[in-house]
């Protein structure tokens, strides 16, 4: 029995002593989101306005977007930005009068549509022109700009 209760003492002796093994952790793999191409079209009596947007996840990577007014000046250009909660937040560059301007737009999303975000703007004199408070921005829903298929 002492030799029993001997050797069950060294055993554990031994067993203590011994370093644990280091736990490895698989390394995530990283997930790339898929690249979606969507469009939506609104027609505001003799106007249209259209956007094409290329998202990846929430990101806005590529866009144009067009306004199409009746008897006034058409403007296109490029379109950058994220999409924030259910509202998308981008960077609108195109020309206007032979100069580059970066307009700040805003969308929220509706079900499958957006609607056009308006509010008080801050021009800097030098081609950029942005929302002076997003909070307070107005989103009218006669401006809805309806998903569609890409051409």
């Amino acid at each position: 029995m002492k030799k029993l209760l001997a050797f069950t003492c060294l055993l554990v002796v031994f067993a203590c002593k011994k370093e644990p093994k280091p736990i490895i952790l698989p390394k995530p793999v990283a997930v790339e989101a898929p690249v979606l191409h969507e469009c939506y079209q609104g027609v505001l009596g003799k106007d249209t306005i259209t956007m094409n947007l290329e998202l990846k996840g929430n990101e806005v990577t590529s866009g144009q977007l067009r306004y199409n007014f009746f008897e006034k000046d058409d403007n296109q250009g490029e379109l950058t930005g994220l999409i924030v909660g259910d509202t998308l937040k981008a960077a609108y560059t195109f020309m206007s009068e032979g100069a580059a301007t970066v307009r700040e737009v805003a969308f929220l999303k509706k079900g499958k549509n957006y609607l056009e975000g308006y509010g008080e703007v801050v021009d800097d004199n030098h081609g950029n022109v942005s929302f002076k408070d997003t909070r307070t921005l107005k989103f009218d829903s006669t401006h809805v700009l309806k998903k569609n298929n890409c051409q």
